[in-house]
């Protein structure tokens, strides 16, 4: 699939729900033009937080037009006494007293938002770091149902590489989780799978990266590998999985047939390929930005209860479009089952 159908595709699909995206750093001009496009392309809807007359009048100079912006105003007394009393009629985690200083801030009064309902996701990073996005996320919204660990993915589009999904791959975790366990990366090949399964419809084949293919090599970090694909499996019996496998023997058919003496749903034609650990993920990432052309968007956080999005803190308006497009599929109703 070629990058401009890719967006083509989520474009029609953001289109057939109306999504709410907060959008806390509405002090940012970038952030303002990002709500203009999301609303002149009908592709979402967004919530600001902050006083609305303050970000008409920024959007004025700006020569935005902010006809159709949903507003939160999170200085005023009134609205976040009734958020608070609409958070803790349903929740229990925090008292309205907490909920009332949290609201103190745009960052974590979006996720509250997003928690009670009153939106359906966030997308932050601009001017918050990832660690504050990550932080509130894991502090108000939580981690989704059966998972443990946040993670991120990455959807790659490699000029010259021909695959099961033509130029595009999902890879993971190139962001988040240093030294993953047995655990972690069964939670991030799960949720990585869910996240390609959402987002862009494809049965997801995952491959469980190493220096290694079959036990070519013994070590204890292989050991984790296998563990990790055996808990994946336990939790997602129809969940395609497999490895360990160099990344040739993963993507490549011919060297996946020399290497792979057994039968197997994913060597040679992986869509997933999930990294054993940060160091070889960003390196990877960077690796084939770099000599290889490739784009790479993302990272696309998971793991949570809500759909959450990071942007880059130098991301210009086309990428983080492109990371609001997906965020915005990925929260549609029913997306994130596998």
């Amino acid at each position: 699939m070629p990058e401009e159908s890719m967006f083509q595709q989520l474009k029609a699909r953001a289109k057939s729900q109306k999504i709410r995206v907060v959008l806390p750093e509405s002090d940012l001009e970038i952030i303002l033009r990002a709500g203009e496009q999301l609303l002149q392309e009908e592709i979402g809807v967004p919530l600001l937080i902050g006083n609305p007359e303050a970000i008409q009048k920024a959007c004025e100079s700006y020569g935005i037009r902010y006809e159709g912006f949903l507003f939160f105003d999170h200085q005023n007394e009134n609205s976040c006494a009734e958020l608070a009393r609409q958070y803790t009629s349903r929740f229990t985690e925090l008292s309205e007293k907490s909920v009332l200083r949290k609201c103190k801030d745009p960052l974590n009064c979006g996720m509250l938002l997003v928690k009670i309902g009153r939106a359906d996701c966030i997308a932050a990073g601009r001017a918050y770091t990832t660690g504050e996005v990550i932080i509130a996320a894991q502090n108000i919204l939580g981690i989704e149902e059966g998972g443990s660990t946040v993670s991120s993915i990455g959807i790659v589009n490699a000029p010259g590489f021909q695959g099961s999904e033509g130029n595009l791959l999902a890879i993971g975790d190139c962001a988040i989780q240093a030294w993953p366990d047995e655990n972690d990366l069964a939670d991030i090949a799960i949720s990585s799978a869910k996240t390609v399964h959402s987002l862009l419809g494809w049965e997801p084949r995952v491959a469980m990266l190493s220096y290694s293919t079959c036990g070519s090599a013994e070590d204890d970090s292989i050991d984790i590998i296998k563990k990790a694909i055996e808990i994946a499996k336990d939790r997602i019996p129809s969940l395609k999985i497999d490895g360990e496998f160099q990344l040739d023997t993963a993507i490549n058919p011919e060297t996946a047939v020399r290497k792979v003496k057994r039968e197997s749903e994913v060597a040679g034609k992986a869509n997933v390929l999930i990294f054993p650990n940060l160091h070889a993920g960003n390196i990877g990432v960077k690796l084939i930005q770099t000599f290889g052309g490739a784009d790479a968007y993302g990272p696309i956080l998971q793991g949570f209860a809500y759909p959450v999005c990071d942007f880059s803190r130098s991301a210009p308006l086309s990428e983080i479009m492109g990371n609001l497009l997906m965020l915005i599929v990925r929260a549609q109703k029913g997306s994130n089952t596998l």
